[in-house]
């Protein structure tokens, strides 16, 4: 069944978007207050009672009752004062979960009368998770430091500020320049770079090099490549770890490219994904090889990244990816297929996503075609690759370089070769 025909039932599966985003802010908030010694609600408080206030003015509406709103309200202020004057119950409790939790279960009660089963069902189901996890999640807060907190809330500016204020319109030469889309392309990397760092930051050093890898290159291929490559002259331990965590952040960002181009331009997938796949599978298939090998009791080094919500971050990728795509189609107009090539390659030798998004969008403006994009992110990944190979050279010695060179050799041989057989295709 389709997702618009699913919502269009009158199930009540119509408000879920709502409950998401009532679902996200108490998360939001709460995590913060979370880490408060002296706050008397937390993560899961808080966003039990934000799906409380959904809920109520969900019945208010549909029984015609303003007054549910307004004593749900009230019920919500009466049990965090009592909380305040009784203090915190045996464990450090202060209680108001379980009355979120019981004022929660009465609504939900009630939209079934209503013949909203279905979303009630799924309600129930978040807030018994919520209830469940308790532990997980007050670990997870507490493991979170100030600056992590400090990009989520940077990234939620990002998104809900900036983005819903920016002009969608097309400005500039070849009409190539949309401040909402450039800054929508910020938000979608920073996001994805985002729960990288966070993901990162909360296994830490415990799963190995597999997840280190893959979190790393959700973050940063390339400061992952730099920071192991170092690491790597400590001993011939550590030395094949790094190999596994270089590989398979490298092997990521085909990951990476693939999500990305399924957003911007879907359109392009039946075109990309052969070539993406003939990477992966050769990179991913020698990596896995060469970890089978690998025993290392030591533990990796964990990388230090930048926030990568931050700001001048953000500006920054946003000021350089407009000029790529400027750039990109001055070049394609003006100076053929060859222009946009060399500036791919020019331009992936430190960061792919600038062009590979730049060519992703010329295709989606039709200023391009599919097999022109596909070859210029070809072009700019394996001059990115070569570049990284280099500071695995110069940075990690020739002994790291041996270890990585046949799987970067059989990401790059995949890559191309997989292009040049959907070519003669």
């Amino acid at each position: 069944m389709e997702i618009s025909k699913l919502f269009a039932q009158g199930n009540g599966l119509q408000y879920l978007p709502m409950f998401v985003t009532s679902l996200a802010l108490g998360l939001l908030i709460g995590l913060e207050r979370e880490r408060s010694a002296v706050a008397k609600a937390g993560l899961r408080t808080f966003t039990l009672v934000a799906m409380l206030g959904t809920l109520a003015a969900l019945l208010a509406q549909e029984t015609n009752s303003p007054w549910l709103l307004v004593a749900a309200w009230l019920g919500v202020g009466a049990m965090i004062i009592v909380a305040y004057l009784s203090g915190q119950a045996e464990g450090g409790d202060p209680g108001t979960t379980t009355e979120a939790a019981l004022m929660l279960c009465f609504g939900l009660g009630a939209i079934v009368w209503y013949g909203y089963g279905t979303l009630a069902i799924m309600l129930a189901i978040v807030t018994t998770v919520l209830l469940h996890y308790k532990p997980e999640l007050q670990s997870l807060s507490k493991r979170l430091t100030r600056q992590d907190i400090q990009s989520i809330l940077q990234f939620a500016m990002l998104s809900f500020i900036i983005l819903p204020v920016l002009p969608n319109h097309n400005y500039g030469p070849f009409q190539a320049l949309n401040p909402y889309h450039i800054w929508l392309i910020v938000v979608l990397i920073s996001g994805v770079s985002l729960a990288g760092y966070i993901a990162l930051r909360i296994v830490g050093q415990r799963y190995g090099a597999p997840l280190l890898g893959f979190f790393g290159g959700l973050v940063s291929s390339t400061a992952t490549t730099l920071v192991y490559a170092r690491s790597s002259k400590s001993s011939a331990e550590m030395r094949r770890l790094a190999v596994v965590v270089i590989l398979i952040a490298n092997l990521v960002v085909l990951l990476r490219l693939g999500v990305i181009s399924s957003v911007i331009a879907p359109n392009i997938i039946p075109h990309i994904l052969p070539v993406l796949l003939g990477g992966f599978v050769l990179g991913a298939l020698t990596t896995y090889l060469f970890w089978r090998k690998m025993s290392c009791g030591k533990e990796s080094p964990m990388p230090e990244f930048t926030n990568p919500a931050e700001m001048k971050i953000a500006l920054g990728f946003g000021f350089m990816y407009a000029l790529v795509l400027l750039c990109a189609a001055w070049l394609s107009e003006y100076a053929g297929s060859g222009g946009l090539y060399a500036l791919a390659f020019v331009s992936g030798l430190t960061d792919v996503d600038a062009i590979a998004l730049s060519s992703l969008r010329l295709f989606d403006m039709s200023k391009i075609v599919a097999d022109q994009a596909v070859l210029a992110i070809t072009i700019a990944y394996l001059a990115n690759l070569m570049f990284k190979f280099g500071l695995v050279v110069v940075v990690g010695g020739r002994d790291l370089a041996k270890l990585c060179a046949p799987s970067m050799l059989a990401i790059a041989l995949g890559f191309a070769g997989a292009l040049a057989l959907q070519i003669a295709w």
